[in-house]
């Protein structure tokens, strides 16, 4: 498989493309975690009112203890302390549950922040990579010679527009058939370049 072309052109706007990828990448992720922290402090105020409430909670069941041994009267006053034990621990437990809220929210934030304009990215550029990486690699293997210049003028003639094979010669087909070695070169020189390849050192090329 081959990543990067050959001429320097595209081989540059290849190298571009995929820093420029890189570098979205990372910006997506900055940004995500800036997202993940600046929604998770919101859950602040939960986490301090749990904490408050079980510090409460544990304080009034360490004062209900003592209180309920008072002969006769004991349980009538730990009752209320009790209860206020118990409503300091659901108040901490409402604490907890906003912030474990608020933490999920950031989580959720933070991925769409980073996941859906990484994504778009990936698609626009990696099919294309991947599409150049496989054409370019189909094509040097046909790359040995002079002689395997035929195969690609003659690519050339199906797939290079019109206006461009009328620069190289009046009847590109019939310089082809007649074996002219000069129009055959830069037939195949100007579809290899669309391919992002080279033509062979020891061609004859203008």
């Amino acid at each position: 498989m081959k990543l990067y072309a050959d001429t320097g052109a595209k081989r540059f706007g290849q190298v571009v493309g995929d820093v420029m990828l890189v570098a979205w990448v990372w910006v997506c992720v900055q940004l995500g975690q800036v997202v993940f922290q600046v929604t998770d402090a919101l859950g602040a105020p939960g986490r301090k009112a749990a904490e408050a409430g079980d510090g409460l909670a544990g304080d009034l069941r360490r004062l209900s203890e003592p209180i309920g041994k008072v002969p006769a009267v004991g349980d009538q006053l730990r009752s209320p302390i009790d209860g206020a034990a118990g409503a300091a621990g659901k108040l901490a437990q409402a604490g907890r549950d906003q912030a474990h809220a608020v933490e999920q929210l950031a989580y959720v934030l933070a991925a769409v922040t980073i996941g859906l304009p990484v994504l778009f990215a990936v698609l626009i550029w990696v099919p294309r990579r991947i599409r150049f990486a496989r054409r370019a690699g189909a094509a040097q293997r046909f790359i040995d010679s002079t002689a395997d210049l035929d195969l690609f003028a003659l690519r050339a003639m199906a797939n290079q527009p019109m206006h461009k094979l009328a620069k190289i010669s009046d009847d590109p087909v019939a310089a082809w058939r007649d074996g002219d070695a000069d129009v055959i070169a830069r037939l195949a020189r100007l579809e290899l370049r669309s391919t992002g390849l080279k033509p062979p050192r020891t061609s004859t090329t203008q």
